[in-house]
């Protein structure tokens, strides 16, 4: 390809804005389609506003570019089925609707042998006593789509807890699942070229509160035996679905071993440490991937640790005084539970990165253990 590549994003929010910002400096050019008009990617590129079903907006958005992505897993499918007839989309639509709904998405993993936790669809009061019986207490009951950030979901201890979310969560279209005591939550990022090549991060330690990533730490301590095999289920992932681009799963581990949690076909907020702190980010290598240009390094650039800015943003002054810190904006208004930005922070010294983590998480307002 030797002339810019016009790369069309489903989606306009911060990971699409993170993209192309990574890509302006290889020669790429961008246009995003969004369903709002202050969207982050605004300021970044020519933004389509309108329903993504619009085929009418969906042809104008599509007119000369050479490629499709998304940066958010709920575009429906059919768009991106629309988008294929007329330019290549990558990740496919077929990595896209595995993702959307719970269910599927277990049976897929399960289908390449990557473990899960016992599962079972509920769309009955019956079917919910029969997977309680089969997944056994504690468990978690959710919404099969559209679930995020921790909604859609809640965790029952007793049956009159299953009953009360049966009934809250809409009686239909649901998954329950076991509950995993686990020690931690980790992330694998990897990516796969247009020629089959296959590249990893190292594994990423990760805090959620109210089911929103509040922390990670890169790269996460990890024996090698986790590592290869967090590997090796991303590869089965990626070779299955014929992927390009950028894949994320998310783990529980117990012990020594790994429970997939979900997987996303798109760049990641735990891999938002990469820009800083990896030979090559999570956006680059995605872009690099889908254009069919050759994949950069992974290799971590010392340790990292992200806190992601939640609801408010605090002081610029605060967060830039700490050594090591690099402030992200997304551009977006203040609003309780909104991922307004990010904070990544560089040390080689672990000492020295969890003061700086302590700092920001104070500036920040949280009490958070820095893991």
């Amino acid at each position: 390809m030797s002339a810019p590549t016009m790369i069309g994003i489903l989606g306009g929010g911060q990971l699409g804005r993170m993209l192309a910002l990574a890509g302006y400096p290889l020669g790429f050019r961008f246009r995003f389609l969004d369903t709002a008009p202050d969207a982050p990617t605004g300021p970044l590129g020519e933004l389509f506003v309108g329903d993504f079903r619009d085929s009418e907006v969906l042809a104008r958005f599509l007119d000369s570019v050479d490629v499709v992505t998304y940066e958010v897993e709920t575009i429906p499918e059919a768009t991106a089925r629309f988008a294929e007839e007329r330019c290549p989309v990558r990740p496919g639509p077929r990595a896209l609707a595995v993702s959307q709904d719970r269910l599927v998405e277990k049976r897929f993993l399960e289908s390449v042998g990557v473990p899960i936790a016992a599962f079972a669809a509920v769309e009955s009061v019956e079917e919910l006593r029969d997977g309680l019986a089969a997944t056994g207490l504690p468990a978690v009951l959710k919404t099969r789509r559209l679930g995020y950030d921790g909604r859609g979901q809640c965790v029952v201890r007793t049956w009159e807890d299953a009953a009360r979310a049966y009934q809250s969560l809409g009686g239909a279209d649901l998954i329950l699942e076991r509950f995993v005591p686990f020690d931690r939550e980790v992330s694998i990022l990897s990516v796969r070229g247009l020629d089959g090549e296959v590249r990893f991060y190292p594994l990423v330690e990760n805090r959620h509160e109210g089911g929103i990533l509040r922390l990670s730490r890169a790269p996460a301590p990890a024996s090698t035996d986790l590592q290869a095999e967090a590997e090796r289920f991303a590869r089965a992932v990626l070779e299955n679905l014929d992927y390009a681009g950028v894949l994320a799963i998310e783990f529980f581990q117990l012990g020594d071993r790994l429970f997939a949690n979900e997987m996303a076909p798109r760049v990641h907020n735990s891999g938002h440490w990469t820009i800083e702190g990896a030979e090559t980010s999570q956006f680059e290598n995605h872009l690099r991937a889908i254009c069919g240009y050759p994949l950069g390094s992974t290799q971590c650039v010392g340790r990292s640790a992200m806190v992601n800015l939640i609801g408010t943003v605090p002081s610029t002054q605060a967060i830039l005084s700490v050594p090591g810190a690099h402030l992200h904006l997304y551009g977006k208004t203040e609003k309780p539970g909104r991922k307004l930005g990010h904070v990544t922070l560089r040390d080689d010294d672990p000492e020295s990165l969890r003061a700086g983590v302590e700092r920001i998480t104070a500036a920040v307002g949280a009490a958070l253990d820095p893991v």
